[in-house]
């Protein structure tokens, strides 16, 4: 930087003693730099401006539909993301459907066994009842009939006499069926 400086100065001092120097003004160097700057300007816009001009607007275009391309495909990702939440968001509510469903099924499954097994469990009863009841009939006839013959061959013992079989049945069951019922 010292050296720019000083090299400024040097220029400074020299150009100061004699007359031309660097930093004098000079009009027909001043004239001939803009006559050249037009005819370099005029030839520039006769040969190279159009190509150059041509150059930016492709350019431009290319930069204009690629802003366009990007900003679609980002519409599009949106869509494609709202849609993709939409459809996350249904698929949800339909697993909580389901869910909710099977539930419900196995509730309905459970009270259905339940009940099915409660009523195995009262026919089971019932025909354990039954059963005793059956066997309590069939003990009381078997009783009957042994107390028949007891009483028949008590009889036998006590008259000391032979009574016709079939009378003393007669008799006894007549007896027996007079007995309170219990």
């Amino acid at each position: 930087m010292f050296s720019k400086i000083g090299l400024i100065n040097f220029l400074l001092l020299y150009s100061g003693g004699e007359k031309g120097g660097l930093l004098d003004v000079n009009p027909g160097l001043i004239f001939w730099t803009i006559i050249t700057f037009l005819i370099l300007l005029f030839i520039l816009k006769k040969t190279a401006w159009k190509p150059i001009l041509q150059a930016l607007k492709e350019r431009e275009d290319n930069i204009r539909a690629s802003l366009e391309k990007a900003e679609q495909a980002r519409k599009e990702a949106e869509e494609i993301l709202e849609k993709n939440r939409k459809n996350l968001s249904e698929a949800e509510e339909q697993v909580k459907k389901i869910i909710e469903e099977g539930r419900e099924y196995a509730s309905k499954l459970r009270n259905e066994i339940i009940s099915r097994a409660n009523v195995e469990a009262q026919k089971m009863l019932e025909n354990a009842k039954q059963e005793i009841e059956n066997k309590k009939q069939e003990a009381l006839i078997e009783l009957k009939g042994i107390v028949a013959d007891l009483s028949i061959q008590a009889a036998e013992k006590i008259l000391e006499e032979t009574l016709d079989k079939e009378k003393h049945k007669k008799l006894v069951e007549k007896l027996i069926q007079n007995l309170p019922k219990g």
